[in-house]
């Protein structure tokens, strides 16, 4: 059996489930895109290669048996797009919660069975159909459960809103213990430079008190404020429009002091080191073109 443990976002990482590039299927027609980023990719022909995203996330992979981190993989899916494992389920404390995520995209929990299969059936929730939650919306930081969401009236209208209030409600009920403080977020669906598909792509700790922040994500100043007075301004490493479109919050804490980042992230990548933090540089600027990068690539599934 699987002891399910995720507390926060840094602690020792010891089993994590790393999505797959394999088999990954031909470029997306124009209609078929679930982000801008991925459909601007798509019309400038210059969408990413089942090559050398395999290659990327095996770097990814590499990291992770440097650090002795266990890694499962989904099982295999012909021509099917199954990268994004932080997508389809996330775990609170020791209960994994399996995500409503797009209809489209149902087959890749089936992929994960066999992981949910060695994890205490009492400890696996499937939240209610109206219930609309990804893990990239949500995220740990001890007493606190961060969520990442879209409070538009126009909701239902964008495929970029992926967490409902219904979703919020949903965490608030199931770990009452927790401090749950949802995030408005700015969603665009023409502009990848103004869309923060989850919470991830606009803001994601660091270590013991540190974190990566994109101000314009928030739609309600105060939500930014928030987090500046829980963290400190001088802790916060605040990324460029730019920098967000790169994915530059998108990275993924092995440990407190070991962060893995894209090898091109070089500001941000300066800042954490003279902050401390080992850097493992890797190549991941092919997958960044789908709107999705480090973190969005994993679910964790035990930390320290």
């Amino acid at each position: 059996m699987l002891e399910l443990n995720i507390k926060n976002e840094t602690s020792r990482l010891r089993v994590v489930v790393l999505g797959s590039a394999v088999n990954n299927g031909p470029t997306p027609l124009e209609n078929e895109a679930y982000d801008p980023k991925s459909l601007e990719h798509i019309l400038a022909n210059t969408y990413p290669l089942e090559k050398d995203m395999v290659v990327e996330m095996e770097a990814f992979n590499s990291v992770f048996q440097k650090y002795g981190v266990t890694v499962l993989r989904p099982e295999m899916i012909e021509n099917y797009n199954q990268i994004f494992a932080r997508d389809i389920g996330f775990v609170i404390d020791d209960t994994f919660v399996k995500s409503n995520i797009l209809p489209d995209r149902e087959r890749e929990l089936d992929a994960i069975q066999y992981v949910i299969d060695q994890i205490n059936p009492a400890k696996v929730v499937r939240p209610p159909e109206e219930v609309h939650i990804e893990g990239g919306d949500v995220m740990l930081w001890n007493d606190y459960v961060f969520v990442g969401t879209y409070k538009g009236s126009d909701y239902a209208s964008y495929i970029t809103a992926r967490t409902n209030w219904q979703g919020v409600n949903f965490i608030k009920e199931l770990f009452p213990n927790k401090i749950v403080k949802e995030f408005d977020l700015v969603k665009s669906k023409i502009e990848a430079r103004d869309n923060a598909l989850h919470l991830d792509c606009c803001f994601q700790p660091v270590g013991n008190d540190k974190g990566i922040i994109y101000k314009r994500g928030f739609r309600e100043e105060a939500d930014y404020m928030f987090l500046v007075d829980l963290f400190g301004k001088e802790n916060l490493f605040h990324i460029t429009r730019d920098e967000m479109y790169h994915m530059n919050s998108n990275v993924f804490s092995i440990d407190t002091n070991v962060v893995v980042s894209e090898k091109n992230f070089t500001r941000l990548n300066n800042w954490l080191r003279a902050n401390g933090f080992v850097v493992e540089e890797i190549p991941y600027a092919e997958i960044a073109k789908q709107e999705g990068l480090l973190r969005c690539s994993t679910l964790p599934l035990i930390r320290d």
